[in-house]
């Protein structure tokens, strides 16, 4: 790893040490998303509902159920045709911001509550079969309000009126059966009063409906009197069991993931994408700067030195001195008409004179080697070695 990739390196760590520091000694942001769990402290959430409930429902003996409507109430249903009845007699509770339940959990509901028991739900949004087994009809304005007044329609149990500014919504019972239904609460904004909470006899039963389950948040049970409010419309519950169905609210989606915890928490969440991000930047200037290997490609040796040694030694290991001669004598007049223009036909001393003059050479030198190679071609007899390496040395001196 070279120089430029450590100093990259350094200063991006340096970089993300000091993110997180920064991220860590800055006031953490004020979560206001509309959770309804029981774990979440932040200010919609239920955890101070959930520790206060024994004190606020103690007229009831709460059970938390983590199953559906449908798998807790259905296996508690005698199907004995001298009974046909639930084995448990309570009250159904639920609040959450929108009750949005499987089909078949929605019927048990209605099936527990037709044999003599209780539900109540509080949510900004109902199934549809609410209103057509109800007989009611339910204004949807999803959207938050500000400055809503809340107050029980029973002024002799509670005449104030309280101010939610925050977080309210303002769905509302616009249509009911007068003549079936009661009217236990109302809430008015800008405009007119309308229905918030009511009564609704079913066959042997009774649904509580609200609207408003913001007050059974943090931050309202911790604000002011908010928390009277939200005494008084539980006290409307018939005393006994209450079955407080907490699916998807006690924390399961939080930790359903590891990475999704990650991603929630700001501090991680930045560390998770700068360390993405370091690793890209440190991939991109590593591929640009290392250079691919370079193959070692050996040069092709030179052999023609070994081949003369070859050759050379199979002439001297057969001992024949005279085919060796004959060849360096014609290699060597070959390398002077070549070189040097000069015929070379006649061996004299006209050519010696112009081999003197045309090479430089010693004059001596240049007799000596025509005295040994006119010797050669009138004898054809040179059978000792001395011989061939005096005539050798005689042509090396001209050559070289």
């Amino acid at each position: 790893m070279n120089n430029t990739i450590k100093i990259y390196i350094f200063f991006l760590v340096l970089l993300l040490v000091g993110v997180i520091y920064i991220d860590a000694v800055r006031p953490r942001p004020i979560n206001w998303s509309p959770t309804f769990d029981l774990k979440d402290k932040i200010p919609f959430g239920l955890y101070v509902f959930d520790k206060e409930a024994p004190q606020l429902l103690k007229n009831n003996s709460i059970q938390k159920i983590g199953e559906t409507p449908y798998e807790y109430l259905d296996k508690l249903y005698d199907y004995d045709t001298l009974v046909n009845n639930y084995k448990t007699k309570g009250t159904v509770f639920s609040v959450s911001e929108y009750f949005q339940i499987d089909q078949q959990s929605t019927e048990e509901i209605f099936y527990f509550v037709s044999h003599g028991n209780t539900a109540f739900i509080s949510a900004k949004d109902y199934p549809k079969i609410f209103e057509d087994s109800l007989n009611v009809t339910i204004n949807y304005e999803l959207t938050q309000v500000e400055n809503i007044q809340l107050s029980l329609a029973n002024k002799d149990l509670n005449p104030t009126q309280y101010t939610f500014n925050l977080g309210a919504g303002n769905s509302y019972f616009n249509k009911i059966d007068t003549l079936t239904t009661t009217v236990l609460g109302y809430q008015k904004g800008k405009e007119k009063q309308n229905v918030n909470f009511i009564k609704v006899p079913y066959k042997k039963g009774f649904f509580y409906l609200h609207t408003q389950p913001i007050c059974f948040t943090n931050y309202h049970l911790l604000k002011e009197n908010h928390s009277n409010y939200t005494s008084d419309i539980v006290s409307y519950l018939p005393k006994g069991k209450l079955i407080w169905f907490v699916k998807n609210q006690n924390g399961e989606l939080a930790t359903s993931s590891p990475m999704s915890f990650w991603l929630s928490q700001p501090a991680l969440k930045c560390a998770w994408y700068l360390a993405i991000i370091g690793m890209l930047i440190f991939m991109i200037f590593n591929a640009k700067r290392r250079q691919r290997v370079v193959p070692i490609i050996t040069a092709l040796p030179n052999t023609t030195l070994d081949f003369t040694k070859t050759i050379g030694n199979l002439y001297y290991q057969e001992g024949d001195h005279q085919n060796i001669v004959d060849k360096k004598i014609i290699y060597f007049l070959e390398k002077i008409r070549n070189d040097y223009l000069i015929d070379t036909t006649v061996l004299d001393d006209n050519f010696i004179k112009k081999l003197h003059q045309k090479t430089g050479k010693n004059i001596d030198d240049i007799e000596k080697v025509v005295r040994l190679i006119n010797y050669q071609r009138k004898s054809y007899n040179l059978s000792i070695e001395e011989d061939l390496i005096e005539i050798n040395n005689a042509i090396e001196k001209i050559t070289n």
